[in-house]
């Protein structure tokens, strides 16, 4: 919990400091302009790409397979709407890196390896099944 507080205060640190570069070397207007663009073109973008993740998890679910992938990209996608929409040239940077595939990919399995280390020392309760994540 301390782990989070600290980085979204770090966050908030660096957030400041972005925009106050940024004013001083564009102008408080155009700096205004830059943070409104970036947030509807992060909207954009992140409807664009939650859709395609919808139709994906539409896919596998038509086809009656468990979607693991796309449902993590979906929280993914979700995440990084949360942070396009956060005014701040920072978090936009985080939000824009985690709508690129690549990018998703890398922390997706970062998500995965995580999760598969809580469920194998948690180990199967009785009656059970494991589910490979």
């Amino acid at each position: 919990m301390t782990a989070i507080l600290a980085g979204l205060v770090l966050l908030l640190v660096a957030e400041i400091y972005a925009v106050v570069a940024v004013a001083n070397a564009v102008g408080v207007v155009n700096t205004v302009l830059l943070l409104l663009a970036f947030s509807f073109v992060g909207v954009w973008l992140t409807k664009r790409v939650g859709l395609g993740v919808l139709t994906r998890i539409r896919n596998q679910l038509a086809a009656q397979q468990l979607p693991g992938t796309e449902l993590i990209d979906a929280g993914l996608v979700l995440v990084a709407g949360l942070f396009l929409l956060v005014p701040g040239f920072v978090s936009d940077g985080i939000g824009l890196l985690l709508l690129f595939p690549p990018t998703r990919a890398l922390v997706r399995g970062l998500i995965r390896r995580r999760f598969r280390v809580r469920v194998l020392r948690l180990g199967p309760g009785p009656g059970s099944d494991v589910i490979d994540v």
